[in-house]
């Protein structure tokens, strides 16, 4: 059993210094890294199954993205947005000092991984796309925007559990011990009762979503994929709703023409808890 480690690196943000929190398994001194970064209102510690399984062969670093977990929150909503996200990875990186990086973003964390890995100089080897592409379901936005922000409190750690799991049926079929660990990462308790562990404000880019600033936003994020050159993988939820078929096929023709999985039974997004998913990482790492 691995035991993370928890860490934390100082980035600049546009307001000023910062603390990014960030999990760490197997030798620290290992030079193959895998960073692991979580989705919209995730933490690192959704990696720890996947962290068991790989940690002895690689170093396996899973970041709390700023507004999240034990990193810092930001004073400024406007900063919750990929670039300051992407700022934040390359301190992380820095610190870490890889001889071999290696990437897996699920939803948010893909896209900021299709940031990094798109500048010039970055040193991705091989990306994992979870769940995620250049071109996003606008109904699949507004359902994820109709929870995030609220920051409901629970008088009990059933009762945030039950929530919990509530807005994640999309992660498909978990053993009762997988779901402990899915809710019990995301809640924390304040004053006598639970709640959720993120900044509410991370919600402000849901705000004032259209169909036509979606839009915008999918043009550059396809030149963003279209500059990539490290081996991508896309894994697909047989049932997601933010990542269509039509977007995973055209992302395995155009950019670094990413090899494409789908998950069977799951919606948004695969979590990597099963020991089939896990073999996909393992199998495009190796």
């Amino acid at each position: 059993m691995l035991t993370a480690r928890l860490h934390k690196v100082q980035w600049l943000s546009p307001q000023g210094l910062q603390q990014l929190a960030y999990r760490e398994w197997g030798d620290p001194d290992n030079p193959h890294v895998l960073l692991c970064v979580h989705g919209l209102t995730r933490v690192s510690r959704d990696f720890d199954a996947l962290a068991q399984n790989l940690g002895k062969d690689v170093r396996v670093v899973a970041p709390d993205v700023p507004g999240r977990g034990q990193s810092d929150w930001l004073a400024d909503p406007n900063l919750y947005a990929i670039p300051t996200y992407v700022s934040a990875m390359v301190a992380l990186v820095a610190r870490l000092n890889p001889g071999t990086l290696d990437w897996l973003g699920t939803s948010m964390g893909g896209l900021i991984g299709m940031g990094y890995a798109s500048l010039p100089g970055n040193p991705v080897r091989k990306l994992i796309l979870n769940d995620v592409g250049p071109s996003l379901n606008f109904e699949a936005l507004q359902r994820i925007g109709q929870y995030v922000g609220k920051s409901p409190t629970f008088d009990s750690l059933e009762q945030g559990r039950e929530y919990i799991k509530s807005i994640s049926v999309p992660f498909g079929p978990h053993t009762d011990e997988q779901w402990k660990q899915l809710c019990d990462g995301v809640l924390v308790q304040k004053d006598g009762q639970y709640t959720t562990h993120y900044d509410p404000k991370i919600a402000h880019a849901f705000q004032n979503l259209s169909e036509s600033t979606t839009q915008m936003h999918e043009a550059a994020l396809w030149a963003a994929y279209d500059a990539i050159t490290a081996d991508t993988l896309v894994v697909r939820g047989e049932h997601s709703d933010l990542l269509s078929p039509q977007t995973a096929q055209a992302m395995g023709q155009r950019g670094p023409r990413a090899r494409v999985i789908e998950v069977a039974g799951v919606g948004h997004a695969p979590t990597f808890m099963q020991d089939e998913q896990i073999h996909i990482v393992r199998k495009f790492l190796f």
